[in-house]
């Protein structure tokens, strides 16, 4: 099993590794621990939660500066302090534009398209910080690949993640909800889907099914148990979240993986023993854990979410004819944004428009929207190589999640999330160095 979980045994070495590089100061103390402790926020602190210290995150109302999250800030105080530490700001930059091209572009192109989303007063300024200027920082922070830096990111990721997972299950247990999503303060009382510390139920289906797909190819550096009761434990929350797309996939995806891994290692004809053992184990009590659980009623949200989708899927269907209403000039640039909200009224679209490229061609135009996702393909593909090869298993979850909601159309901090757990769980193998 554990060979299973791990894949092919064959140390990866860094992309450039064996060239000569430039004398660069060391990582400082204080930009490590700030690095450390945004990510913490990042993971661990919902709009719910800001709610409740007076910092109105998610809704409209309220000073604009409180549209950006908590970790955005302490990322770019980080990244200043870095390139003065570095000995001269503009140098840290261009040293870190050289290292991670395709992320300096697409910050450069989130930022200017900033700036044209606030001269043509259309919604989405926080969005353009917190969905795209957010993670960018976030990678050129982590160029310059400082192993005590990841080594306190995995042991916060995975702190996080198990407290959110037991947090969802305490909150389905009791149906009370400790953080509850707030729109402008306002509490959807009709949802008790568990919202955990990442806030609304599909962000957390979305990062907790990344997370458990990262668990099965990559996170080395656990013992493959404790993976093991990881993934059982990140998957009991993940019904408690109630995404059924985060569900699915993650089924789909996972057992694909252990199905050729496991074929993989068959064809070797060696079979660890500890990991056949275990495997028999849980094939003899899985049947009594489901029996248990349907017991227990713990299947019966689980069903309820196939069966009513509170319009979700008849909202995907929706969303194509808003484009039959527009011109092919309101289509390359935007159309007015009174209008476009009009329409989404009258087709019952008020909980919102569930792909980014078609929200993002919608309220932004078509132009814009081919320019920024140039980018993110070219930042998604520089993040992908920065990685060992089983980073193809939740890259491929994240796109195909990203695509069942506004996702990063709209203002989220699920890609910078998605960063972090790919440099941190995924870390290529150092070779360590031979003395004479």
């Amino acid at each position: 099993m554990a060979s299973i979980l791990a894949g092919p045994a064959r140390p990866v070495l860094a992309p450039g590794y064996g060239m000569a590089r430039p004398r660069t100061a060391p990582v400082d103390m204080l930009t490590r621990l700030g690095i450390t402790v945004a990510v913490l926020l990042l993971f661990s602190i919902s709009g719910g939660m800001l709610w409740l210290a007076g910092y109105n995150y998610d809704g409209l109302q309220g000073s604009p500066l409180s549209k950006i999250h908590p970790s955005t800030y302490l990322f770019v105080l980080v990244f200043v302090w870095r390139s003065c530490t570095f000995g001269n700001p503009v140098g840290y930059v261009v040293h870190v534009t050289n290292k991670r091209p395709a992320t300096m572009l697409m910050a450069v192109i989130s930022t200017v398209l900033l700036f044209v989303v606030i001269l043509r007063q259309r919604p989405g300024m926080a969005g353009m910080i917190d969905t795209f200027v957010a993670p960018a920082l976030v990678v050129l922070l982590l160029s310059e690949d400082d192993e005590k830096t990841f080594a306190q990111l995995r042991i916060v990721i995975h702190a996080v993640m198990t407290v959110n997972a037991l947090m969802a299950l305490f909150e389905f247990g009791t149906k009370h909800l400790v953080f509850p999503y707030r729109f402008d303060g306002a509490v959807f009382v009709n949802d008790l889907r568990s919202t955990a510390l990442q806030g609304h139920p599909l962000s957390n289906a979305t990062v907790t099914s990344i997370y458990v797909l990262s668990l099965l190819s990559g996170s080395r550096s656990l013992p493959t148990p404790l993976r093991l009761a990881l993934v059982g434990l990140q998957f009991c929350a993940l019904v408690a979240f109630g995404g059924r797309s985060g569900m699915v996939l993650t089924i789909l995806l996972g057992g694909v993986y252990l199905l050729i891994q496991g074929l993989a290692q068959l064809r070797t004809g060696r079979v660890n023993l500890l990991g056949a053992a275990l495997v028999i184990m849980l094939a003899a009590l899985l049947p009594l854990a489901i029996a248990l659980a349907g017991y227990y009623g713990f299947f019966d949200a689980l069903l309820e979410r196939f069966v009513s989708d509170s319009g979700s899927a008849n909202a995907r269907v929706e969303m194509f004819d808003l484009f039959r209403h527009l011109e092919l000039r309101d289509l390359i640039v935007g159309p007015d944004v009174d209008l476009l909200d009009s329409m989404r009224r009258i087709t019952g679209l008020e909980q919102g428009i569930e792909n980014p490229i078609l929200r993002f061609t919608l309220y932004q135009g078509a132009f814009f929207t081919l320019l920024i996702f140039f980018g993110f393909a070219l930042f998604m593909h520089e993040v992908a190589r920065r990685c060992h090869p089983g980073i193809w298993l939740p890259m491929l979850g994240w796109l195909i999640l990203l695509n069942t909601s506004e996702s990063i159309a709209s203002k989220t901090t699920l890609m910078t999330k998605f960063v972090v757990i790919a440099l941190a769980l995924y870390r290529p193998v150092r070779p360590v160095a031979r003395h004479p």
